[in-house]
């Protein structure tokens, strides 16, 4: 495993982290009805932004550093190939593209409820989807 391999694998732990925090802070801001604060609430959001989008950089070298290795031939017919290549990749790229619009979104609220209702929406959504594509069998050796 390379280094930068295994640094995506690490870095992982550290945007599941505060992309869980972002969620629960959302939706315990939408539910209990608090204010949006600028010291807290946006910047939980904003690093949680961060880390994913450094997470998907990561990602993208690790890709096109060592495609040539894993490209061996029938990748939809192997399971693992094809979430490794194809699967994982994609939905990841969609997870974090939901997380951008929901960062976009947030700014052009005028309540708190619904800053906190659109952050909580799309980073919990993108969480979802993250963690259902993870290659749990690599990732965890």
């Amino acid at each position: 495993m390379s280094t930068l391999s295994t640094l995506h694998g690490y870095w992982a732990y550290l945007t599941l982290a505060m992309l869980l925090i972002a969620s629960i802070n959302a939706l315990a801001g939408f539910y209990g009805n608090k204010e949006f604060k600028m010291a807290k609430d946006l910047r939980i959001s904003l690093f949680a932004l961060i880390f994913t989008h450094i997470q998907l950089v990561l990602g993208i070298l690790v890709y096109v550093t060592g495609f040539s290795q894993w490209s061996k031939g029938n990748i939809m017919g192997d399971d693992f190939l094809r979430l490794i290549l194809i699967e994982h990749p994609t939905i990841n790229i969609i997870a974090i593209a939901l997380i951008t619009i929901g960062w976009s979104k947030h700014k052009k609220q005028a309540t708190s409820k619904h800053k906190f209702g659109k952050i909580a929406l799309f980073y919990t959504i993108g969480l979802v989807l993250i963690l259902l594509r993870i290659p749990y069998d690599i990732w965890l050796k």
